[in-house]
């Protein structure tokens, strides 16, 4: 956590702090859902300024679902257009930045999973001298690439959060599941949880296809009896643990990253011990609305250092309160 904040970066701390103890809730799934908001706002370009959003986002996986609602809420308190575009090739999300640097947009808010593959055209955004924000990933590369804040989890920590909950459980062999390959973000958290639990193992699977990711973990699991727990780094692979799991026969505790609506309800049942939650939608909010700030007031918001959207439990003692926002796609 940070030492400086303004009053702002304070207020988002004391939430996340209520969020770990209280009503902490996120998102994710792949059944794809509207692009959501809370309504009103003001008209499209009022201000003035126009922001692109360029993400690393899957087709399919709904998380981002959560991302563009906060984005567009923003956008319309703001009267921001807002010009979201997506690709999960390192390559072509570059692409994607360089394309928002040469349509002359006001500035630029982008995931920075792969950051060193970004770099080039980060620098080419500054260099022009349209202002960028990090968010979600690239918490610890974000001011060497140029961007001038961040809204996100610290992942290493969130790993080693859930990595010490684990271990107070008794867990000696977690297995971890990547599903996204060079992810520094995914990465980050399964060290986070081996440096808990030293017995933690890593598996890469193919998190774009459902069956492949049953397939893997199956397999694993089938082979392997002393695996006492799994940890999944998104929600849509969660439900396929679970899958894997009931065909194997395995008696592991199973515990994840982020929220859907079908993981939330998991929770409630007692298939999912618990998930850690990073707040998507205030991550999407928060990008679009330190940009409009900056341009208007040139106001920077974390004094440089990272504003921090979670790590937080959700459990059986708060799913309760959280379930319902998992279903209106805004948390």
């Amino acid at each position: 956590m940070t030492t400086r904040r303004t009053a702002g970066v304070r207020l988002l701390a004391a939430l996340a702090v209520v969020a770990l103890s209280a009503t902490a809730c996120s998102g994710g799934g792949r059944q794809k859902a509207d692009d959501g908001d809370t309504g009103g706002g003001n008209a499209p370009g009022s201000s003035g300024y126009t922001i692109a959003m360029i993400t690393h986002e899957t087709p399919g996986d709904t998380f981002w679902d959560k991302i563009r609602a906060g984005a567009n809420q923003a956008a319309k308190d703001e009267g921001v257009i807002l010009r979201y575009s997506n690709d999960p090739d390192a390559a072509k999300q570059a692409v994607l930045i360089q394309n928002a640097v040469d349509s002359r947009v006001s500035g630029i808010a982008t995931t920075l999973v792969t950051p060193n593959a970004l770099a080039g055209a980060v620098r080419t955004a500054t260099n022009a001298g349209i202002p960028v924000v990090g968010f979600n990933s690239g918490i610890d590369q974000y001011r060497k690439l140029g961007a001038l804040m961040y809204f996100g989890s610290d992942e290493t920590l969130a790993g080693q959060t859930a990595g010490r909950r684990l271990g107070q459980a008794g867990a000696k062999h977690p297995l971890c599941v990547i599903q996204a390959a060079g992810s520094v973000a995914l990465e980050a958290r399964c060290a986070g949880v081996k440096s808990a639990v030293s017995g933690t193992e890593n598996i890469q699977v193919n998190g774009a296809d459902d069956a492949a990711v049953v397939a893997t973990l199956q397999a694993k699991l089938s082979q392997d009896s002393s695996i006492d727990a799994i940890v999944t780094l998104g929600a849509p692979i969660a439900i396929d643990a679970l899958k894997a799991m009931d065909s194997s026969g395995s008696k592991a505790k199973l515990v994840t990253f982020d929220l859907n609506a079908e993981a939330a309800q998991d929770i409630q049942d007692g298939k999912i011990d618990f998930s850690i939650d990073q707040q998507p939608y205030v991550q999407g909010y928060m990008a679009v609305t330190s940009l409009y700030l900056y341009l208007k007031n040139g106001n920077d918001i974390g004094g440089g250092k990272a504003v921090l959207t979670g790590p937080s439990f959700v459990d059986q003692s708060n799913i309760d309160k959280i379930l319902p926002f998992t279903k209106n796609n805004t948390r």
